[in-house]
């Protein structure tokens, strides 16, 4: 595909849920307790915020499970300079889906907060790739899922109707992605922080040693 002859600004969405102990990282509350989970949850909010704000492709936007005006929200938003907006209602498809509508067909990022291995040169990757004409853009993890999509125009079939938090989820992507006829890139496979041999391998990483917590 021809390569534009500038980059057009490539917004970036978090989404996220409020540090609530009991609600946040629940299969990490036997190895951390309930308060525990929450407040490493919080810290992964707030590393993938810092890493998409230096990143600089475009603004960033933080897509928030419940009202926005939860303090924890406020925090983030006054700390990162971020737009606070409350998740669409449906499943994790739907929603996910609504990011890229509003977007009104220009670039955009969409991550998780699970994967502190995402970096800022990831995300300028991921830019890079829609920039450069591709259709769709992914950070595959580990553990067949995915950590980061990106699109430069609504795709709707390649969220409708997909069984979420199973290990064949990123199969199935390449499978609609290829019977679209689609053109995407996946410029690395990450990791994710989500069973208890996770948080100890987040601890090895020494990933979360560069920034103090909000609170």
């Amino acid at each position: 595909m021809a390569t534009p002859h500038a980059s057009p600004e490539c917004a970036i969405a978090v989404f996220a849920r409020a540090p609530v102990p009991g609600e946040a990282k629940t299969r990490l509350v036997p190895k951390l307790g309930a308060e525990g989970a929450a407040k490493l949850h919080a810290r992964l909010v707030e590393r993938m915020l810092r890493t998409a704000s230096r990143a600089g492709p475009g603004p960033v936007t933080l897509w928030c499970a419940g009202s926005p005006d939860h303090p924890f929200f406020r925090a983030c938003a006054e700390t990162f300079g971020v737009r606070l907006v409350e998740q669409a209602p449906g499943d994790l498809g739907e929603r996910m889906h609504a990011v890229f509508v509003e977007r009104a067909g220009r670039p955009a990022l969409l991550a998780g907060t699970d994967c502190p291995a995402i970096t800022t040169d990831h995300l300028r990757a991921c830019a890079r790739a829609l920039a450069e004409g591709d259709d769709a853009v992914f950070l595959p993890a580990e553990d067949g899922g995915y950590g980061l999509v990106g699109l430069n125009r609504p795709v709707p079939e390649i969220f409708r109707d997909m069984t979420w938090s199973t290990d064949t989820v990123m199969a199935e992507t390449r499978a609609r992605l290829r019977a679209l006829g689609l053109v995407w890139r996946e410029p690395a496979t990450i990791w994710d922080v989500d069973r208890p041999e996770d948080a100890d391998r987040l601890a090895a990483s020494r990933l979360m040693d560069d920034a103090p917590p909000l609170a």
